[in-house]
């Protein structure tokens, strides 16, 4: 019997009864056992999955997901963003929106009714998509490719392979050595839709989903599966006979564990995916900035161009915000972080954390020469809806910590470093370089 429990991050698991919550829910001793194995695999890449305290009970660390137990429970773990409990179902569809920034998928290849409506785990919306995609890609027909083969046949076909035919012993004069191309659906992008069609069939647990793979398993029954995913991934076509292919490469990279580092795919029925959830929102946050800035501003996430430090003429520790926008001589760097804050605590610093504050002042230092704009970007909550006032360092360098509303995706106070990088903040339709200095001169 498949059983599904919903918690949300930052969650307690136990072995002994719970009262109903997302914060708290009673597991299996098996469910608990594997989990425990799973944390410990994490725990050695320095990336915990949950806390041990006491020995019936775990405590769950950022990360998002599902996953899948061999004795048949599925722990559905959902993003923690406000104070009082929300819905299961508007939990879920803001965990698939934030995969599908993560994805790089268009809202027309997704659309937002197909997020809303599939009240389902996010293991069974994942291979959902996938099918759906992969239909639409049979039903436009896939692709073929020639192939050399080498055989004996009684009759010649293609070309006569002249060396072997001459070895050919007496008793067999009658059979021909030859060499021929054939059409077939041996490729790589079909072997690893393959590969990830059978997970899914063996997988999934909603009738339609399975009766879809199925039909698809069939349809595909010429096509072998791929022994070497990477490889395969490697010569994944990108011309434009390819183009009815590219909808359903992400999916199938998800699905095979290629998309994130700490995506988990158990050796038992079950498809298990966990995302840390400070990835999530860092990569939500720059696509919804790619859409927002004007085409000629230069954005790189992450930078990766300077270092703190030169050690033997090499550099060391590598300083790497998640966001650089860059127009002409100007630069804002832009950081995001998880964490709630809490704007009527100023005794408490708001809740912010001293380390990112050094952190943000060695990024301005090496990539803004010690003057100019920044900000640490975090989640919209209730006790966080307004930006904080900006934070100032010595030299010009300014720090303003905004709310990100994921509901209504905008970023609150976006004109503090946005003025002058998109024409939704600057009364100038195109801002030249020294428009973007007196702006700058302005706000610091």
């Amino acid at each position: 019997m498949n059983t599904v429990i919903s918690v949300r991050e930052h969650a307690w698991l136990s072995t002994t009864p719970q009262p109903p919550s997302l914060d708290c829910a009673q597991i299996s001793e098996s469910a608990f056992d594997h989990l425990c194995q799973v944390s410990e695999l994490f725990s050695r890449s320095g990336a915990p999955l949950a806390q041990l305290e006491g020995r019936r009970r775990l405590k769950l660390d950022n990360y998002v997901g599902v996953i899948c137990t061999p004795c048949g429970t599925t722990l559905e773990v959902l993003p923690k963003l406000h104070e009082l409990e929300d819905s299961v179902a508007g939990s879920r569809a803001l965990l698939r929106k934030l995969i599908q920034a993560s994805l790089n998928l268009s809202a027309r290849e997704v659309g937002q009714a197909a997020i809303e409506r599939f009240d389902a785990p996010l293991s069974e919306w994942v291979m959902r998509r996938f099918l759906d995609e992969l239909d639409t890609v049979v039903k436009r027909g896939l692709r073929f490719d020639y192939h050399r083969l080498e055989e004996e046949l009684p009759f010649v076909r293609g070309q006569l392979d002249l060396k072997a035919q001459l070895r050919q012993p007496p008793g067999k004069a009658h059979r021909f050595h030859v060499r021929h191309d054939v059409y077939l659906p041996d490729r790589a992008e079909n072997r690893l839709l393959r590969l990830a069609l059978e997970r899914v069939r063996v997988a999934t647990q909603d009738p339609d989903s399975w009766r879809l793979a199925q039909e698809l398993s069939m349809r595909l029954i010429e096509v072998p599966s791929s022994r070497h995913v990477p490889g395969d991934f490697r010569a994944w076509g990108s011309d434009r006979l390819m183009a009815h292919y590219r909808a359903v490469k992400p999916w199938c990279e998800l699905i095979l564990n290629r998309l994130m580092p700490l995506a988990v795919l158990g050796v038992h029925q079950g498809l298990s995916l966990l995302f840390p959830m400070e990835k999530l929102f860092e990569r939500h946050v720059a696509a919804w900035l790619r859409q927002h800035v004007l085409p000629e501003v230069g954005i790189r996430t992450p930078a990766a161009s300077e270092a703190l430090c030169l050690h033997l003429d090499r550099p060391m520790f590598r300083l790497e915000p998640d966001v650089l926008l860059r127009m002409g001589a100007v630069r804002r760097v832009l950081d995001m972080k998880w964490k709630r804050l809490d704007a009527g605590n100023r005794e408490q610093k708001y809740q912010l954390s001293q380390s990112d504050l050094y952190q943000m002042f060695a990024y301005g230092h090496k990539y803004l020469a010690g003057a100019g704009q920044m900000a640490l970007i975090y989640p919209r909550s209730a006790k966080f809806s307004q930006p904080l006032p900006p934070f100032d360092f010595n030299g010009g360098m300014r720090l303003h910590v905004l709310p990100f509303d994921l509901d209504r995706d905008e970023l609150v106070g976006a004109e503090r470093v946005l003025a002058g990088f998109s024409d939704r903040w600057s009364a100038v339709p195109k801002v030249d370089g020294a428009v973007l200095c007196a702006i700058e001169t302005k706000l610091s």
